[in-house]
């Protein structure tokens, strides 16, 4: 029997599937630690750009490629994944400074003297 068929295509295709969900669920277990991140860096006042980590996340990642994946493309699809992590990171951010602040008294809503 031959593996060049529609239902070995098929297979393939149910296959690339899947896997593309185990992607998108790693995916967002990273944006959570992203989150969790950019909370301790908005806290203790540090950027959300940090090239030098940028370059520890490519040097780690390129290092443990095995292939077939090409060490140029792993570093493209990380560039990218960060990029992205960066853009939610900013949006969490400004979501945070324009909250109101809970901590503040209420004030009570009838006016002084009544």
């Amino acid at each position: 029997m031959s593996e060049f068929t529609l239902e070995a295509l098929a297979r393939c295709r149910d296959r690339i599937d899947e896997i593309d969900l185990r992607l998108l669920d790693l995916l967002n277990q990273r944006t959570s630690v992203v989150e969790q991140i950019g909370r301790i860096k908005q806290h203790l006042d540090l950027p959300i750009y940090e090239p030098k980590r940028e370059d520890q996340v490519f040097e780690n990642v390129v290092a443990h490629n095995h292939g077939p994946l090409p060490a140029d493309a792993v570093q493209r699809l990380f560039e990218r994944i960060i990029d992205e992590m960066r853009t939610i990171q900013k949006l969490k951010m400004f979501e945070r400074e324009t909250e109101p602040d809970d901590s503040s008294p209420v004030q009570d809503a009838k006016p002084e003297g009544r």
